[in-house]
């Protein structure tokens, strides 16, 4: 038996297609603004393919030290080399999802840069200029 509402509708379709996702949390854009910024840079620098760039929410505490808004290892023997971007601080440090999207690749932009030893603007050509 199907079940009707109390307008004598019945059973409502979908509010959204399959392939639609209903609402997408603030870290999952959050890290697909991270992975726009990482395509982005990986046209231009094939060997970003070998660095794992990871999202978190806050770093760690140390007294006394600005909070930082990303961070980048250097690869060792077992461990590829690493770019953090900490979600929480870019988030609070920017206003809109234009900004943060700025945000998030000069974030990105300026950790490659130090993991290849290179200036931000040479890995970006237009980096400080949005």
């Amino acid at each position: 038996m199907r079940r009707r509402d109390r307008h004598g509708r019945g059973m409502r379709g979908p509010v959204a297609p399959p392939q639609v996702p209903l609402s997408a949390s603030r870290a999952d854009t959050f890290r697909d603004l991270v992975l726009d910024s990482v395509e982005r840079l990986e046209r231009r620098w094939p060997q970003l393919a070998d660095v794992e760039f990871l999202v978190m929410e806050v770093p760690p505490a140390v007294p006394g030290e600005t909070v930082p808004l990303g961070g980048s290892v250097a690869a060792e023997k077992n461990d590829p080399a690493r770019v953090v971007v900490y979600r929480r601080p870019v988030e609070i440090r920017s206003k809109n999802r234009d900004e943060r999207a700025l945000l998030v690749h000069e974030v990105v932009v300026e950790q490659v840069a130090e993991l290849l030893g290179l200036s931000p603007e040479s890995v970006d050509p237009r980096y400080g200029q949005d």
